[in-house]
């Protein structure tokens, strides 16, 4: 019970990086009907520019203000070119251009940065906490604390807000939100702005755990991609369900059986749901743009 306590922690600490980059996704895609391959690097972005600021022996609280910002500046300026790159060309060039900015962001890191693992100092403190056998960091409770928050807020936000409101109206049947006032190019706006600070939030509250590198956001968007798809595609809660799912089932591959097989875990999700529910758990037909 001890060691299943221990693996559970490892999981939800892990699933909830994996969740608020599926979600990246699938605000974009419901804004678009595009991916964003390049949300990965958000994850990166956020954790990377605060190990580096603290660095410089700026305050842990703007340092991490600086990083989050730093993630939305990048994003809405992937937002331009995704834009008119899709109203010039189609969904399968914006793809390759958003595998293309990461890559250029990757470079970019490694140019300012390095190739070397950093680490951010943990929220309030390491001594590990002591439930039963198992131990527990305290950050790992920082994690899923801040991003119960964050889903607590965005749920409310696309339920009570009239901006929020008229995102989910734009997802669901963008033609008919545009004739009804709403301004569909404010909402992928809004969907790069918010992938981006998830993205950054997700990188700085797991980067004390499991620190941070320039490669950092590569198998993490991986990963949040398929979170999304098993959660199915354009599903929010379902994009937070697959997240915590594939975190889950990695910790306890990786304690029960071995951790080389830990990678290959989301992999085998995928490719099991594939032949049970092609789309996804929650999946939802999509109204398509035109």
């Amino acid at each position: 019970m001890d060691a299943f306590i221990q693996f559970l922690s490892s999981g939800l600490t892990e699933g909830a990086r994996y969740a608020l980059v599926a979600l990246g996704f699938t605000l974009i895609y419901n804004a678009s009907g595009a991916l964003n391959f390049a949300q990965g690097e958000s994850v990166m972005i956020g954790g990377m520019v605060t190990a580096v600021l603290l660095q410089t022996q700026m305050p842990f609280w703007l340092a991490v203000l600086l990083a989050v910002l730093a993630g939305l500046v990048v994003s809405l300026l992937l937002q331009r070119v995704f834009t008119y790159t899709l109203q010039r060309s189609g969904v399968l060039q914006v793809i390759i251009l958003t595998v293309a900015f990461g890559i250029m962001l990757r470079g970019l890191a490694h140019a300012l940065w390095g190739t070397q693992t950093r680490s951010i100092p943990a929220f309030s403190g390491s001594e590990p906490l002591r439930i039963g056998g198992a131990t527990i960091l305290p950050q790992a409770l920082w994690v899923m604390g801040i991003t119960a928050v964050v889903l607590a807020g965005l749920a409310w936000f696309f339920r009570h807000s009239r901006t929020g409101r008229g995102f989910v109206a734009a997802s669901l049947d963008p033609t008919t939100a545009q004739l009804m006032g709403i301004d569909v190019k404010r909402v992928l706006l809004l969907a790069f702005g918010l992938s981006g600070v998830l993205g950054a939030i997700g990188g700085i509250v797991t980067a004390p755990i499991t620190y941070t590198y320039a490669d950092v956001g590569v198998m993490v968007g991986l990963k949040g991609i398929i979170a999304a798809i098993i959660g199915g595609m354009g599903s929010p809660w379902g994009a937070v369900f697959g997240g915590f799912a594939i975190g889950l089932a990695e910790a306890m591959t990786a304690g029960y059986v071995s951790s080389a097989y830990k990678d290959a875990v989301p992999f085998v999700m995928i490719v099991l749901l594939f032949m049970v529910k092609p789309t996804g758990l929650f999946g939802r037909r999509r109204v398509e743009r035109v």
